[in-house]
């Protein structure tokens, strides 16, 4: 009986390849997702439509130009104003969301991370999604050596991310508000 639990534990283990940079942010992203979903935040899909619908028109606008007899510069202001709308909005946000029920306040969270590339060092920022809202919170940020969370097997030892991550959110909602 316990080597079928010790078995499904392993199973269900979130591992990564530890000498890959994006499989690690891929699995912190992921489980960052989850426990701020646990606590009752809904992810807002919006941006992800917005993305969605500006990619299939560039599709279609690069299918179009491929069998236009005209050259490329035409549409390029076009795919620069897509490029800036994701950069300037999107930035490194892994979760948009809305504020959970119940909640007084009226702006979601915007979670961002980063992962340099050739560092150890994941930084995670929580922050509002409206920032000029009167029960915006401030802005909070966590970095942390991904040393800490993986064991030499490259197992996500979820037990202490889930206590930063949350540890992370408390602090959001509990820094005082803006002043208008």
């Amino acid at each position: 009986m316990q080597e079928k639990k010790a078995e499904t534990a392993n199973k269900n283990a979130k591992k990564a390849n530890l000498l890959d940079h994006g499989s690690i942010k891929h699995i912190l992203d992921e489980s960052v997702t989850e426990i701020v979903k646990s606590r009752g935040y809904v992810e807002d899909v919006r941006m992800s439509n917005i993305r969605l619908l500006l990619g299939t028109i560039i599709i279609v606008i690069a299918l179009v130009a491929q069998f236009y007899k005209k050259k490329f510069p035409e549409n390029r202001d076009f795919l620069i104003g897509c490029i800036l709308v994701i950069y300037t909005k999107e930035k490194n946000a892994i979760l948009f969301t809305y504020p959970p029920a119940g909640s007084v306040a009226s702006t979601g969270l915007v979670v961002s991370s980063k992962l340099p590339r050739f560092s150890d060092l994941y930084t995670l920022t929580i922050a509002s999604a409206d920032p000029k809202s009167i029960s915006a919170g401030k802005l909070v940020e966590l970095t942390k050596s991904v040393t800490q969370w993986f064991t030499k097997d490259g197992v996500l030892v979820e037990g202490l991310f889930w206590k930063d991550v949350e540890t992370l959110i408390n602090d959001y909602a509990t820094e005082p508000k803006k002043k208008k």
